[in-house]
């Protein structure tokens, strides 16, 4: 039978999750978004919490959970501290499940224990200076073969994570005349000769989530830390796109949750006229939309996240399941928008103001339509299935 609420479990997760995050996390969230700080020894304590390697048996060091459980974590971090919820999405979701989803036995039993642990910090090397929503067709980093290793040579932009990093998921032409294909996926270690930092790019909003530039001069890599099959690294990333829109589509619902708890407080507490301004029904019908719109949220990507938990891994990238992933990250990012707008509106002159939390929240909303893919881009898939093109 179709499932239309969180079970016993879920919902007890999800409560321990937020009460985590409004106790460790919520404190952080302030300075790590004044002075775009990261704070050292967070992963560790998490693994220690068990909420790193959420998706990942437990014989590597996970919490062997599915999607929809990484979900309900990711959007109560989200809630307290949504540019922390983005780091632990590519660590956890972006790196370490595409690692598990992809990777050798022996890639596994290397890194992930240390993923899970919080000993290392992952992330995704994907988006290149030219290279954003064309990612495979415009990428230029490139990987040579030499005997049993690698060279990569190249750069990678708005890293997520990438100057904290410990390993890198990074993707590279291996055969650069075949297109959009042609590429090979490598776990690169950040310790290596020839990897740099260029520079940590400084944001409107996600200020506490270190996003960076990072460039391979002749980094040397064993073919032995080939994710998935030599030369077919595309299929990596269409299946990994899918699973990471989903997985991060709760930050999303977080935000706006926050949003309106936010925006209820001040409506009930700020008194004009001689009333509370809770009263006047212009409020109450900004508070009702935003509520619904919540509502819509939740269900629609508790669902897609429930459905990608029973797909093979070989049909993510096309069919019902990539429009529907594409389409549920455009939801949110559409609808966390528009929640913002409105509670920004409620706040009036407080909202306006750059050290207020919901200030905060209100400049976080537009990486929703930019990343894991445009909302141009989600647009395009979402047609191209259902039209058949």
């Amino acid at each position: 039978m179709p499932q239309f609420s969180l079970t016993a479990d879920q919902a007890a997760l999800l409560g321990e999750a937020d009460r985590f995050a409004r106790n460790e996390l919520y404190p952080l969230a302030e300075k790590m978004d004044n002075e775009e700080w990261w704070p050292d020894g967070i992963m560790a304590q998490l693994g220690a919490q068990g909420f790193l390697g959420a998706t990942i048996p437990e014989k590597y060091g996970g919490a062997g959970m599915g999607l929809l459980e990484a979900g309900l974590v990711i959007q109560a971090f989200a809630r307290w501290n949504h540019a922390f919820a983005l780091s632990w999405g590519a660590h956890d979701n972006l790196c370490a499940n595409n690692l598990y989803t992809n990777g050798s036995d022996q890639l596994r039993e290397r890194y992930l224990p240390k993923l899970c642990s919080g000993e290392f910090i992952g992330a995704l090397g994907l988006t290149e200076p030219g290279a954003g929503s064309d990612a495979l067709g415009s990428m230029r980093t490139r990987a040579v073969r030499d005997g049993d290793t690698y060279v990569l040579n190249g750069a990678k932009m708005y890293i997520t994570n990438g100057s904290i990093a410990d390993v890198v998921l990074v993707y590279a032409k291996s055969q650069p005349d075949r297109g959009n294909k042609g590429v090979t996926a490598f776990m690169v270690e950040t310790k290596s000769p020839g990897f740099k930092v260029a520079q940590k790019l400084t944001k409107m909003g996600f200020r506490g989530s270190p996003t960076s530039e990072l460039v391979f001069e002749d980094v040397v890599v064993p073919v032995e830390n080939i994710v998935g099959t030599e030369h077919e690294g595309h299929q990596v990333v269409m299946s990994g796109l899918d699973i990471e829109r989903a997985a991060l589509a709760p930050i999303s619902i977080g935000i706006a949750e926050r949003a309106l708890e936010l925006s209820i407080d001040y409506a009930n507490n700020r008194h004009q006229f001689g009333k509370p301004i809770a009263s006047f029904q212009m409020i109450q019908s900004r508070i009702a939309d935003m509520y619904t719109w919540i509502e819509t949220m939740k269900a629609f990507t508790y669902q897609v996240l429930a459905e990608l938990a029973d797909t093979d891994g070989a049909a993510a990238g096309r069919g019902e399941v990539h429009a529907r992933t594409a389409a549920v990250i455009m939801y949110n990012a559409n609808m966390v928008n528009q929640i913002l707008d409105n509670a920004v509106q409620i706040h009036g002159g407080s909202g306006y103001l750059w050290e207020t939390e919901i200030n905060r929240l209100f400049r976080a909303t537009k990486l929703g339509e930019i990343g894991a893919g445009t909302t141009e881009v989600r647009k395009m898939i979402i047609a191209g299935e259902i039209l058949g093109r």
